[in-house]
């Protein structure tokens, strides 16, 4: 089986979430995609605003009507900061012969090297590294970040970057959606509308909770 990992703290999850899984599912022939909220994000100086409970389920509403979409919560379920290298350590003890696609944001995988034994999870799966909006197409090829270069090369007919364990890196040009979680709860704190940068079940929860909301002071 071909699995999608796609995570982040989904604060709130939105349409551009949700779209570049549905693009990296389809080109790369994924069986499934698991949504992973992280509990503790460890590169974030600022925590989220909602509850893990609360992001999870929002995560459960966007993705209900999607066959092929489902929620992990392994990263809620453990203490501590949200490690990718222990998550995918985990799903590899609990799964036989399933093969791990991570799909990350450009920006993302950037700061790669920074992240906690970076260099053992690439033996622990394929990686989709998607486009950012607004990016210049690459040409002929990203490069990668100089902290991974050594561990990989470059492989014209595939036109990945492969391990030396045998896994890839990916590069994937989407859909550009200019939509931020931040720009989102922005507009909730103001109480302007966010019709159309969430499902709508996301954004009836966010309502129904009071999410985001900030008291404004008198003048």
């Amino acid at each position: 089986m071909r699995t999608g990992l796609f995570g982040g703290t989904f604060d709130p999850i939105h349409w551009a979430h949700l779209r570049s899984a549905e693009e990296a599912r389809e080109a790369f022939d994924l069986d499934r995609v698991l949504f992973v909220p992280a509990a503790v994000p460890p590169h974030k100086k600022k925590q989220p605003l909602s509850t893990p409970e609360e992001r999870a389920q929002m995560v459960r509403l966007a993705i209900a009507g999607h066959p092929q979409f489902d929620l992990c919560t392994i990263e809620l379920e453990r203490s501590g900061k949200s490690y990718t290298v222990d998550t995918l350590r985990e799903l590899a003890a609990r799964s036989r012969g399933e093969e791990y696609y991570f799909i990350i944001g450009r920006d993302a995988f950037s700061e790669i090297g920074s992240w906690k034994e970076f260099r053992e999870i690439f033996a622990l799966c394929n990686f989709i590294v998607t486009s950012r909006p607004g990016a210049e197409p690459s040409a002929p090829f990203p490069d990668l970040p100089v902290a991974v270069r050594e561990l990989f090369c470059y492989e014209e007919k595939k036109r990945a970057y492969r391990h030396q364990s045998g896994t890839y890196i990916y590069f994937l040009r989407i859909t550009d959606i200019a939509i931020s979680a931040s720009e989102i709860r922005k507009h909730v704190a103001a109480g302007r509308s966010i019709r159309y940068l969430v499902p709508s079940e996301v954004e009836g929860y966010i309502k129904e909770k009071g999410l985001y909301r900030r008291k404004v002071t008198p003048r």
